[in-house]
Parts: structure tokens; C-alpha cells; sequence
């Protein structure tokens, strides 16, 4: 089923609804569409729950991106990772809610580059005139926050051999395990699962930077706006609403959400302009509400 079939089913489930007010939301692709998919619709039942609003699921079609469906409202909300954020609020004036918690509570993470175990490649710095897969180019952890890491080791893309952009973090490490690529950039939880299963081995970790989250579209009412903000920071993956949930431990949110604004992505956006990647061009936003 294409992506456009899969959002034609999805709205006429969603005309069905009646009494309620609903949004749809939207999502970076990470594993990929179906898995995705099934991560955030037990996720979206949850959310539907705790509000009483009623929540859609709309895949981006191939034509477009998370950051132009955001911003021009074809979805309402999203779960994004920083780059898309900052991209969507540089341009459209999108309001950041709530940043994801890893598994020790925190609202960072990081990226890993992975290799296979029979890589003669032993450190970061040998891997100049090596292959390397990134995964979306609107992705944080399988894009800047691996450029970021090559910058400050002092390696460049023109350094490497070839490079390339597999679509998702399980494309890119795809493309090392079938020797398509000697390197991936990639999600640092997917990395240490792999490696601990011993398909790949970790050749560096990244630092930590601000996680992914979820964000709203500027023309949102803040009623509803604080209404799902509220709905999200007492999300309780680990206990109370585990049930029912999918693989929910894999996600960049695995220990619920945190309160966030935009300001804490103010590092990566300075690397993105510094990379190339971004032209600031703000639109300004509607006012947060302070906490």
C-alpha cells in the first residue's frame, strides 16, 4: 500500500469520528513506515485517551517533508528531531513542546557510528577514504550530529570516498550490513542493539545533544496546545500506560517526554548554519507560554 492509499484510509476513518475534534500528526521517518507506524498509533490511542481530542496518523508523502506538512498545517502535530524542528521554526514559526527522555531519564541523546565486527577500520579517525551511509538529510542522529562529530575530528564529506543518504537509520546501517557501505551514522539506541545482538560494532559515540520531541504547528489554539502538552508529560511508557504500546522501548522517547522550548536547540542550529545546511530566514512565531 503507497503512502498516499495508506492517508486516503487513515482520513476516512477519520470522518467517521464524530463529536470530537480531531488532529492528525505527523512523524520523522526512523525504522521506516510500517514499523514506524506501529509505534505511534497505540501512542496516538493514548493521546486520544488522556484529551479527548481524536488523533490521526498521516505518513509524508515521498513529494513533500515532515517540515512542510507541519508548517503548513497538514498535520497538526509531529514527532520531529531537531533538525526538523528548527527548520520548521525558521521557517513557519512551528512551537516545540516536549523533548523525548531516554532510558536514564534525560532529555539527549546521541549518534553512533557503526561498522561491521570485521572492519579494519578501529577508530574515527581512520576512516578517512572510507564509504559512509547517513540516514535522512533532515535527520539529527543519521545526519548532524555525525557531521558535527566529523567536523570536530577534522573530517570532511570531500574526505570520504563516496557518501551517501539511505533514507532511515535502518537503511543506513542496511547498506553497511550488506557491504554496500563500510560506515553509518546512526541512532545511538538501534547502534547498541545491533551490537549487543554482534551485526555491527560501535566505532565511536557522539556526545549528547537535545532529543527528538514533539511540536505543533504555530496556528494550534494554545487551549489545545497545553491540553496535549499536558497529556504528553504525564505519559507514563514505563508503568500506567505500557499497555497496549509497541516496541515503544525502541523509540528516541522510551522513558516518556520532558518539558522543552525552542532555545534548547540553539547549539545544533548554529552548526547547521556553520555546516551549510541552514539559511536563517525566521518567521515570527506566536509567543510561547512560559511555565
Amino acid at each position: 500500500m503507497s503512502v498516499d492509499e495508506v492517508n486516503r484510509s487513515l482520513a476516512q476513518r477519520a470522518s467517521r469520528t464524530k463529536g470530537r475534534a480531531t488532529f492528525h500528526f505527523g512523524f520523522d521517518l526512523r525504522s521506516g513506515p510500517l514499523e514506524d507506524a506501529r509505534q505511534y498509533l497505540p501512542f496516538l490511542n493514548y493521546l486520544s485517551r488522556a484529551t479527548g481530542y481524536d488523533f490521526k496518523l498521516r505518513f509524508t508523502s515521498k513529494s513533500s517533508s515532515i517540515i512542510d506538512d507541519l508548517g503548513t498545517g497538514k498535520v497538526h502535530f509531529a514527532a520531529v528531531g531537531a533538525v526538523s524542528f528548527i527548520k520548521a521554526h525558521e521557517k513557519y514559526g512551528a512551537v516545540h513542546m516536549v523533548r523525548g527522555k531516554n532510558k536514564q531519564g534525560g532529555s539527549e541523546y546521541r549518534s553512533a557510528f557503526v561498522v561491521l565486527p570485521d572492519s579494519r577500520f578501529e577508530n574515527l579517525q581512520h576512516i578517512k577514504g572510507a564509504s559512509v551511509a547517513f540516514g535522512s538529510r533532515t535527520s539529527t542522529q543519521g545526519h548532524l550530529i555525525p557531521r558535527i562529530t566529523l567536523a570536530r575530528h577534522g573530517i570532511e564529506l570531500n574526505d570520504l570516498t563516496s557518501y551517501e543518504f539511505a533514507g532511515s537509520h535502518r537503511s543506513c546501517v542496511n547498506s553497511v550490513l550488506k557491504r554496500a557501505f563500510d560506515v553509518c551514522g546512526m541512532q545511538d539506541t538501534m547502534a547498541l542493539e545491533l551490537a549487543s545482538r554482534g551485526l555491527v560494532r560501535v566505532l565511536h559515540m557522539s556526545g549528547y545533544y537535545p532529543s527528538s520531541g514533539i511540536a505543533s504547528n504555530k496556528d494550534v489554539s494554545l487551549e489545545v496546545i497545553e491540553t496535549v502538552k499536558r497529556a504528553l508529560l504525564d505519559f507514563d511508557p514505563l508503568d500506567r500506560d505500557k499497555k497496549g504500546l509497541y516496541d515503544w522501548q525502541r523509540t528516541e522517547m522510551p522513558n516518556g517526554f520532558g518539558r522543552s522550548d525552542s532555545t534548547d536547540y540553539a547549539e545544533l542550529r548554529s552548526w547547521l548554519i556553520r555546516l551549510g545546511l541552514l539559511e536563517s530566514k525566521t518567521v515570527s512565531p506566536r509567543r510561547e507560554k512560559q511555565e
